[in-house]
């Protein structure tokens, strides 16, 4: 998977298309990501100790990578990957060609 946690996104399909965020988790092994504010749902949660409230919540659910795209100075692009000249490999945006931090 191209999109690490911490990335800035935004959905390109589905309910939510056009909303922005950050990448909160990254699940490689199911190809999916939650970010932040988007593919919200209400979990009805019950109180389980004193520290805990209990009540109806709101849950950032996964999504599936291909429906976010990686923001690199405002605009999506596409992610690839390069081989630099001392051996290393870095994500480079496929729009602009630079190296993403």
């Amino acid at each position: 998977m191209k999109l690490k946690k911490g990335d800035t996104v935004v959905v390109i399909a589905g309910k939510d298309k056009g909303k922005e965020g950050q990448i909160i988790r990254a699940l490689p092994r199911e190809n999916k990501v939650v970010v932040s504010g988007v593919n919200i749902a209400k979990k009805h949660q019950k109180q389980t100790s004193q520290t805990m409230q209990g009540g109806i919540i709101d849950r950032d659910m996964p999504m599936h990578a291909s429906n976010v795209m990686l923001l690199h100075k405002g605009k999506p692009t596409r992610v690839g990957y390069k081989i630099q000249a001392d051996g290393t490999k870095v994500r480079v945006a496929k729009r602009t060609g630079e190296v993403i931090s």
